[in-house]
């Protein structure tokens, strides 16, 4: 086997190595995201949101995961919801039923 036929080998066998990392490190990616979903969807679900007062309404308390007031940021704790529950002008959202989480 000449050297050049060494060569061609050797780079035919790095590009196939390349192609392997190159494909490790996209799962390894996507597994990355699909834990970071998780973990915030977990943090959702422990969690609780306000979604504002609106001019003839009153302000609304929502479990974190409750699709119907999308607000991403801003969770609150569970002892601050228990406190939120408790104005006068807070109410609990019907859909997700925040009390069930406080008792």
């Amino acid at each position: 086997m000449s050297s050049l036929d060494k060569w061609r080998a050797t780079r035919e066998y790095l590009a196939w190595q390349l192609r392997c990392a190159d494909q490790k490190v996209r799962e390894l990616e996507a597994q990355e995201q699909r834990d970071r979903r998780r973990r915030e969807q977990a943090r959702a679900e422990q969690s609780w949101k306000i979604q504002p007062q609106r001019s003839s309404s009153s302000a609304l308390l929502h479990r974190g995961n409750c699709t119907l007031y999308k607000n991403d940021f801003g969770f609150i704790s569970r002892e601050d919801a228990l406190v939120a529950l408790a104005e006068p002008d807070i109410e609990a959202c019907q859909i997700c039923n925040p009390q069930t989480g406080l008792g």
